[in-house]
């Protein structure tokens, strides 16, 4: 099959890439910079250069694929002057006019855990919003993939971490928080993106259950503090900690939001309902030698 890669050599994008490109794929790998060209072809895929912001090169790009890979690249959320909103919805927008003019026929789309919701959550409300713009490409089939939380998102505690001993936010504590691994992610876009399909399916993707209390032992006995605590925080707190460390306030404020939810169950509950059958074969034991590895270089 010749397959479209968005995200350049991200996370999720490199394991995704070679592993399509080891069963015989052929491979195109969008990325915005010239620089990733080198590493993209040394994978044995094609680098196409470019924009996501820009449609008519996507169109190009897409254009005489059998399939295409369609995420939102990751934003800077320290920067004061960014739109988060108008920035998703643009490339949303983008994906869905590239995918009609181009005429490809199967689309997976890296969506999230909360997608359904239409309010109260968060940052991630624009997902739910890309879903229905793509929900409205009829002659394309689309597989929504829903991934849970991220392991390497715990990577932001690190700071608080060395300065407090402690990670606090307004999430976890004795509460679930289903975390999933870019490894485990690529490898269900990879079985997704090759199988065909009629209409559309949303897939659910994650690794491992634990509370946050389970979370941090296990990352604390990896860095060596093995009495490392979750401490819950108010939502007004864990915003102040945000905005104090330089986060732009609106993106903040969405973020509490969408921690909030995955507390209180309402980002997760139809998670719950369709939970994956098998979970992934990365486990956060396996994750924290990353991390501890990320926490002794900082």
């Amino acid at each position: 099959m010749k397959i479209i890669i968005t995200g350049s050599l991200g996370n999720i994008s490199k394991p995704l890439t070679q592993e399509l490109v080891q069963k015989g794929h052929q491979i195109t790998v969008i990325s915005s910079n010239r620089k990733n060209q080198t590493a993209i072809e040394t994978l044995g895929a094609k680098a196409a250069i470019g924009s996501v912001e820009n449609s008519t090169f996507l169109t190009e790009t897409f254009t005489g694929a059998d399939a295409v890979y369609c995420m939102i690249p990751r934003a800077d959320y320290f920067d004061q002057n960014l739109d988060l909103d108008a920035f998703t919805q643009k490339i949303g927008d983008n994906y869905a006019e590239a995918i009609q003019k181009s005429g490809v026929k199967r689309v997976v789309f890296l969506s999230s855990i909360g997608a359904h919701l239409e309010k109260d959550s968060g940052i991630i409300l624009r997902y739910h919003e890309i879903e229905a713009v793509l929900n409205k490409l009829l002659d394309a089939a689309i597989t929504f993939m829903r991934p849970t939380s991220f392991f390497y998102n715990l990577e932001a505690y690190i700071p608080m971490i060395k300065h407090q001993g402690i990670i606090i936010a307004n999430y976890g504590a004795d509460t679930i928080i289903p975390w999933v691994s870019p490894l485990d992610i690529a490898s269900a876009i990879a079985e997704e993106i090759t199988t065909p399909l009629d209409g559309r399916k949303i897939r659910y993707v994650a690794s491992e259950e634990l509370t946050g209390d389970e979370t941090a032992r296990i990352l604390g006995n990896a860095i060596g503090k093995p009495d490392l605590k979750w401490v819950l925080a108010s939502n007004e707190e864990t915003l102040a900690g945000l905005t104090n460390i330089g986060m732009q306030p609106k993106i903040a404020e969405g973020l509490v939001e969408m921690y909030a939810g995955l507390y209180s169950g309402l980002l997760s509950e139809d998670y719950c309902r369709n939970k994956p059958a098998i979970m992934g074969k990365v486990k956060l034991t396996h994750y924290a030698k990353e991390f501890a590895s990320v926490f002794n270089q900082k």
